[in-house]
């Protein structure tokens, strides 16, 4: 059903894959948008469980598209370093694709919001308190990826199978 990677032996192992997802901070959710136009936006995320999360306000093109269709990806970038004398990029990147859906029930939304908040600040009473102040216009996604694959530039793949080796 997913296209293998064309540049196989720049693949990451999947637990890279998944670290990267842990860490990283933002992402870009794309989703077919209005008129048939793909529509990305980044966000802030969480992957916890085998899901991803982010939220948003409860009403507007990413949760309409998302009603529209439940199809999506999602890419992280993990390291993105030019190197203008080679002309090349030393990069790690990961790409998801999966269904999402908008949580309906307030356990759901509730837990969402927490892992989120407690990623971003560690404070859980004042996760609570901004959880409480935004809740009538909190709306939280998941993504159950169905497919990832993480990619790496060949050079950084070349110092990663040499360290291994060591």
């Amino acid at each position: 059903m997913f296209r293998k990677m064309r540049r196989f032996k720049q693949q990451l192992p999947d637990e890279e894959a998944v670290r990267i997802l842990e860490n990283e901070k933002t992402g870009v959710l794309a989703v077919l948008g209005d008129d048939g136009y793909p529509y990305t936006v980044p966000l802030n995320y969480v992957y916890s469980g085998g899901k991803i999360y982010f939220h948003g306000a409860k009403e507007g093109h990413k949760l309409d598209a998302i009603r529209n269709c439940d199809k999506a990806s999602f890419c992280v970038i993990a390291q993105d370093d030019v190197v203008a004398e080679r002309l090349l990029t030393h990069f790690r990147s990961v790409i998801a694709f999966g269904r999402v859906r908008v949580l309906e029930t307030d356990e759901e939304i509730y837990q969402a919001a927490r892992l989120l908040g407690l990623k971003y600040n560690s404070d859980s009473d004042f996760i609570e308190k901004e959880i409480k102040r935004e809740w009538a216009g909190l709306a939280c996604i998941e993504f159950t990826p169905e497919h990832i694959t993480g990619k790496e530039a060949l050079e950084l793949t070349k110092e990663r199978i040499k360290t291994q080796e060591k």
